[in-house]
């Protein structure tokens, strides 16, 4: 969910809050019509545009950005209740293509496409299909413009694996990816088979456990809002997962999400990894201890074709901002081909928060800085279906997410169990069952619709 993105670096920077209301809308004179505050996770990118920011986009525009930065989950939580009341403390915020077609239909954003057109560098038309459309409305506007676009996709030791005689295929299905976790479970002193995330949280364990259901058979609703969290499909995935953890997977896996993952993958202590496309970027920087050992296939499967997720870190503006110019003005940075091309001279092409434009992907320089996974990812990108994930109908779209407003609240306490099975504290069936009867809670609402 991004996910690529979450290294644990700081808990807040940079905290500045302003008066709502001490700027007229779209800015105003003094300090306060110079400035717009930005409330956003820390994923790796994100810290990356924090550190370039003065130096360029204030230096260019005058406009001072005030940067909070919090872990995922905390994130999630702080602009859920930002928004929500509409206390424009924040003008901007990183939100997903999961909560943009809710927060737009809340009225809680500002819409973009204006705001876009006024920038005649930003070419709207070079984003990628599927990452524009999750961050477009019921109602046709923009709401939302990725800073950077990700899927799923396996990562492993390729120099490990060759040491050891393991072949791992380009198509790998679940069953596969068990029998080489075992395989490699060892292959160095500490290394374990494979990482996979048990923190809880919705946008955490569920992210890739979810793709997992969806390619086992199983779904959270069927198209007529029938609860199948206890249903076969999802019990087979959700225990296999498990199990797969449990018997082949990190230390300290009920806790271990996106950032603890990759720290371990980083570090040696695991020999594959299944996660978001964005991770790579940090996994072939300059310094990194894997660069140049990892290889880069397709996200396991079972019944399906593919199982990738799809999913956007993405600017929006929150329609309280009293300094939507400036806001605007942040994003069309952010999210410009310019701030793609700083941080390739700045910080390295590898680095690029890419997954969102089409023109990255033929660039010769990002080509050959992310040659071990540049292919991968825009084929993972291509591959996810959010329409048709698994192989029976869905009520609403979302692969790794239901796109409804309960689901935050529904996955994070169904998480919270399958963390505890995870960590032996309880069963994968007590579990489920459990979170089977908070869906048919949530399921009995929208068959009365």
């Amino acid at each position: 969910m991004a996910l690529p993105r979450r290294v644990v670096a700081v808990a807040a920077v940079g905290v500045v809050v302003l008066a709502s209301g001490c700027a007229g809308a779209g800015g105003g004179s003094g300090n306060a019509g110079k400035s717009v505050n930005v409330l956003m996770v820390n994923n790796p990118q994100m810290l990356d545009l924090q550190k370039l920011t003065a130096a360029n986009f204030t230096k260019q525009t005058g406009i001072k950005v005030n940067f909070t930065v919090l872990p995922e989950n905390d994130v999630r939580d702080k602009i859920s209740q930002e928004f929500s009341s509409q206390s424009g403390n924040y003008d901007v915020a990183s939100i997903s293509n999961y909560e943009v077609p809710i927060y737009a239909k809340n009225k809680w954003l500002a819409p973009l496409d204006a705001s876009v057109a006024k920038d005649g560098s930003f070419d709207q038309s070079d984003i990628l299909p599927p990452m524009q459309a999750g961050l477009t409305a019921e109602d046709g506007k923009l709401y939302g413009e990725p800073f950077y676009g990700e899927s799923s996709f396996l990562m492993y030791r390729a120099d490990v694996f060759k040491a050891k005689g393991l072949n791992m295929p380009p198509h790998p299905t679940w069953q596969q990816v068990a029998d080489l976790a075992a395989k490699a479970d060892g292959a160095q002193p500490g290394m374990k088979g494979i990482c996979l995330r048990g923190l809880p949280g919705w946008g955490e364990v569920f992210a890739p456990l979810t793709t997992v259901v969806n390619t086992f058979g199983g779904t959270w609703f069927t198209k007529d809002w029938k609860a199948q969290v206890n249903g076969q499909g999802f019990t087979d995935a959700t225990k296999f997962y498990v199990d797969l953890v449990r018997n082949h997977g990190e230390a300290g896996a009920p806790q271990s999400g996106f950032a603890e993952c990759l720290n371990n993958f980083e570090q040696g202590k695991t020999a594959m990894w299944y996660d978001a496309t964005s991770a790579a970027g940090s996994l072939e920087k300059s310094g990194s201890p894997v660069a140049g050992k990892v290889g880069y296939v397709a996200a396991p499967v079972v019944k399906t074709k593919s199982s990738s997720w799809l999913y956007s870190w993405a600017w929006a503006i929150q329609k309280a901002s009293t300094r939507q110019d400036n806001a605007a003005k942040f994003i069309a940075w952010a999210s410009s081909k310019e701030y793609e091309q700083l941080v390739g001279a700045q910080l390295g092409w590898a680095n690029v928060p890419a997954g969102k434009r089409a023109s990255t992907y033929v660039n010769p320089s990002y080509q050959k800085a992310a040659a071990a996974f540049y292919q991968a990812t825009e084929d993972a990108i291509k591959s996810a279906d959010p329409t048709n994930p698994g192989v029976q109908p869905r009520p609403t779209t979302g692969i790794q997410f239901v796109d409804i407003p309960e689901f935050t609240d529904l996955g994070t306490k169904v998480s919270q169990e399958i963390s505890s099975a995870i960590g032996g504290r309880t069963t994968v069936t007590a579990a489920l069952n459990k979170g089977q009867g908070l869906a048919q809670q949530v399921a009995a609402k929208y068959q009365k619709k």
